[in-house]
């Protein structure tokens, strides 16, 4: 792909030549008559207006060093005087041009003070209005680019303010779920339950390198965040012993799917601490998901009731707004009872992980 200044260069190359050449074209059409070279009357064009490649990259520089806005008397001075002499240079290397080439045979100029006054009269006027376009043409692309930039940085500091919003969302629920999980490991170790104590260690170990790994990170499959939720559920079938059953039922064409990283652990945990701990009475969590036309919908379900502490937790704010972030209206978040327990419900458009 082109650069931008590799194309501006290429730009200004390709107008001056053919500038040269239309202007060869109608000066050897005006002249038809006197049957002059058209192969010389066309360089000798081109030649002239190609001084003004060099010119041109000349102007552009200036304009860096001397920039058109905000308008300074020292600045229009600067460019003057350079539109001058770039005049003067420009007319001396045409009338050149025209005594090495002589392109108009019989009728060529044979005095080269004369020519030069000649055609200085008549054009020094239009290579100052050319300086002044040049200049104006820099100065735009400037504008522009500067815009583009400052386009392109708004962008990033957006995307990096988004970035830095979803990974604080992330740090509100680890230290939550570290704590519960602490708690749950030094009661195994009171009572004498050293293997399962082991166990949860070995389990959390495991979900705090998947969260150090995934922290920050954009999506992950489905199926690996649903592995990743399994595992929590296991330590949280060691610290309920017999009172907690897990079922987990994927759709199968789901699990390719695109999901936030560590999007389903603090809903699940958000399960256990508000549906299951609070019952001395066995509980049940389980976990499905299913393809509705163009998104993904993920169920969470435990027995137990809803309550406002519930609605308003870390969990499921953290969750809504974590999905906000990243799909804005597309995504939805809903806690409701039903049939006898508490359901959430997160539907997310589909997309399949890379």
């Amino acid at each position: 792909m082109i650069s931008h200044a590799t194309g501006r260069r290429l730009l200004i190359v390709g107008f001056w030549v053919l500038f040269g050449a239309v202007s060869g074209l109608q000066i050897q059409i005006s002249m038809l008559a006197h049957h002059h070279s058209w192969p010389r009357v066309i360089t000798y064009q081109v030649l002239v207006w190609g001084l003004w490649i060099g010119f041109s990259f000349a102007i552009g520089r200036l304009v860096s060093a001397f920039p058109l806005a905000p308008p300074r008397p020292r600045t229009f001075l600067v460019h003057g005087v350079f539109a001058l002499a770039f005049g003067i240079v420009h007319i001396l290397l045409w009338v050149g041009w025209e005594f090495i080439l002589v392109p108009f045979d019989l009728m060529n100029p044979t005095d080269f003070g004369r020519q030069f006054q000649s055609i200085a009269l008549y054009q020094m006027p239009a290579e100052l209005i050319l300086y002044a376009l040049v200049a104006l043409a820099h100065h735009a692309d400037a504008v522009v680019q500067h815009e583009r930039a400052s386009e392109r940085r708004a962008a990033q500091l957006e995307a990096s303010l988004a970035q830095a919003r979803l990974t604080a969302l992330e740090l509100q629920t680890q230290p939550h779920f570290l704590f519960n999980t602490l708690n749950g490991i030094g009661a195994l170790v009171r009572a004498g339950q050293n293997p399962q104590a082991l166990s949860m260690i070995g389990g959390l170990s495991d979900l705090l390198r998947y969260a150090l790994d995934r922290s920050g990170g954009p999506t992950v499959a489905l199926e690996e965040e649903m592995g990743t939720v399994g595992r929590y559920l296991e330590i949280q079938r060691i610290r309920f012993a017999d009172r907690l059953s897990v079922e987990v039922t994927p759709a199968p064409g789901t699990l390719r799917a695109a999901v936030p990283a560590l999007l389903l652990q603090p809903l699940a945990e958000n399960a256990v601490r508000h549906g299951i701990s609070r019952s001395e009475a066995p509980g049940r969590i389980t976990i499905r998901t299913s393809r509705e036309g163009e998104n993904l919908a993920i169920e969470i379900f435990n027995t137990g009731r809803l309550d406002a502490v519930r609605r308003n937790g870390i969990g499921l704010s953290t969750t809504a707004a974590r999905l906000r972030e990243m799909y804005g209206d597309r995504a939805h978040v809903e806690l409701v009872e039903h049939d006898g327990g508490v359901r959430a419900r997160v539907t997310l458009p589909y997309t399949e992980a890379p």
